[in-house]
């Protein structure tokens, strides 16, 4: 009997397996250490631990990567370096995250640099990106932003069921893609996305899982459980401290 519990016990476990630090491999090393990254792009890593969330998500050489949303592209140029010559990376913006970033954008694709990346501008609700292309995609902070509806901000209402069949048709099978986001208070869902730029973890994961997609794993090196959850992200009290969630999840 014990040992029949025990087996049920772990089975159940398998579902919410959270890895402890990661290592980097050289691939991901060699990225971070680049030269040509800038100042700011190495303030951020301290926060962000981009070594441990690249290598929670299986990067490795030779991918094709769709960051999505990638904004000014500080996930773009270090995927870039990880995958190199032989891989490519999408950096995937709509009309607002590439009006809002352009500034950044430009810097950073300037004279010619990440010539694996290939910059695209896409409706989101529907990404017209090739079938079965994609090895891995990510949405690091920003997929609460699918169910931001704001006219003010010139940022428009998003077909969310299309966006994430989207990001299904993208991905080859067995593809995966690596969600990061700022967790909002339990029981809550998309009302909150717009007010506080948050996404209750549980509630994204249930969105995915809806158009089948699998979780595989979560990884807790971005959690602070000291984040005041009511919180606009921005608020000085959390600024760059929040609930971060990171979860991996594949398509069959």
């Amino acid at each position: 009997m014990k040992r029949m519990l025990l087996g049920t016990l772990l089975a159940l476990s398998l579902s919410t397996w959270t890895v402890p630090a990661l290592a980097a491999d050289p691939a991901i090393e060699k990225s971070i250490a680049s030269p040509e990254r800038t100042a700011d792009d190495r303030e951020r890593d301290a926060r962000d631990k981009p070594a441990e969330v690249l290598a929670f998500a299986g990067v490795k050489p030779g991918m094709t990567v769709a960051d999505i949303f990638s904004a000014g592209g500080y996930y773009t140029e270090l995927l870039a370096g990880v995958v190199g010559p032989t891989g490519s990376v999408l950096a995937v913006n709509n009309v607002p995250y590439a009006n809002f970033a352009k500034d950044d954008i430009k810097k950073r694709f300037t004279e010619g640099r990440l010539k694996n990346v290939t910059p695209r501008i896409v409706e989101a609700s529907h990404m017209y990106i090739d079938p079965k292309s994609v090895d891995l995609a990510i949405i690091i902070m920003a997929y609460h932003d699918t169910y931001w509806i704001d006219e003010k901000e010139n940022w428009p209402q998003i077909d969310n069921d299309g966006f994430i069949e989207s990001l299904k048709r993208m991905l080859k099978p067995g593809g995966k893609l690596l969600i990061v986001d700022h967790n909002a208070a339990a029981g809550t869902g998309k009302e909150v996305a717009g007010k506080l730029h948050r996404l209750n973890e549980d509630w994204a994961r249930k969105s995915l899982e809806a158009h089948g997609f699998v979780f595989e794993k979560a990884y807790d090196g971005l959690r602070n459980k000291n984040d005041q959850l009511d919180k606009m992200v921005y608020d000085p009290a959390v600024k760059g401290k929040t609930d971060r969630y990171v979860h991996l999840y594949r398509v069959k």
